[in-house]
């Protein structure tokens, strides 16, 4: 009996506190997208291999922090220091292709179900304006333990990313389409398709997702684009990419105001989609201008 009493003043400890007008929250995720990568071809260097490798890992793991109150929030990459490349726009091209657009700031209103994405492509500033995705979550009974948070498990089905559905048809190589055969091995034959990195990348699909959230903080929200469960998603897995939370402070001393960015091209997320298939169409026409050329490298990436 005193545990269940003690069970009970620890929830309403709990409710008071997350009713109270001025609670905040902050967590921290770390996401890391795998992507199978064939490098066997002989013709690159085993030098170069370890730096295409390296670049794949920095692009692919990434560390963010969410700021949550009971509405709204606001998720932002935390800062890291790249190598300074000339080659911006391709590797604007490349987080698009695999759908890596975690760059600027993203802000969640579950209570009016908007969104206020700032992000940066191509050397402009753009301010995507919507309404969220509304999830269809299925809640299950299985629970583990995140850190000190007891979790329930979600599931829900992620559709295909429009933009990196065109930028994957826009890179692949065009029906029809003229190449001089060489009379050389299958990998170099098979190469005549396209030498491009993100030409490699098989085709975008629907992705189950898994969630795990806690009632213990009993807010809407989570990492990136996911919210609408009865607590604070703690982890997300859509069979490419992994997100997990690795710290939580509850009601931190220096509470900041959470509110939407303001800065950039205002768009909707139907608009912003159109820009970058039509920068992705020009990208793939530079890419194919170089392929021309034709180096005899492959590089095959299925994410």
């Amino acid at each position: 009996m005193k545990k269940f009493y003690m069970f009970a003043f620890i929830m309403i400890f709990f409710v008071k506190a997350f009713q109270a007008q001025d609670f905040q929250g902050k967590a921290i995720y770390q996401s890391k997208t795998t992507v199978d990568m064939n490098l066997d071809n002989r013709q690159i260097p085993e030098e170069q291999k370890q730096r295409i490798r390296e670049r794949m890992k920095n692009a692919m793991e990434r560390s963010f922090e969410l700021t949550f109150d009971r509405t709204t929030s606001t998720y932002v990459q935390e800062e890291k220091l790249e190598t300074p490349s000339a080659n911006t726009g391709r590797r604007a091209g490349f987080r698009v292709a695999f759908g890596a657009t975690g760059d600027g700031e993203l802000y969640k209103n579950v209570q009016d179900q908007l969104y206020v994405n700032q992000t940066e492509m191509f050397g402009k500033v753009f301010l995507i304006k919507d309404s969220l995705t509304s999830w269809e979550w299925k809640l299950g009974s299985e629970t583990k333990k995140i850190g000190n948070y007891t979790c329930y498990k979600a599931t829900a089905v992620k559709k295909a990313d429009s933009v990196t559905l065109q930028s994957f048809r826009r890179f692949g190589p065009r029906p029809n389409e003229n190449r001089r055969s060489t009379p050389n091995d299958s990998v170099q034959q098979d190469s005549t398709k396209s030498n491009s990195l993100l030409s490699r990348i098989d085709p975008p699909k629907d992705r189950t997702v898994t969630a795990w959230y806690t009632p213990e903080i009993p807010v809407g929200q989570g990492p990136g684009n996911y919210w609408g469960l009865p607590g604070l998603i703690l982890e997300v897995n859509d069979e490419r990419t992994a997100i997990l939370c690795s710290k939580i402070v509850l009601n931190p001393e220096n509470k900041v105001e959470i509110k939407a960015p303001s800065k950039g091209k205002e768009v909707s997320q139907d608009e912003y989609n159109d820009i970058m298939a039509k920068k992705m169409e020009e990208m793939s026409e530079r890419f194919r201008g170089g392929n021309r050329r034709g180096n005899g490298n492959t590089i095959r990436i299925r994410g």
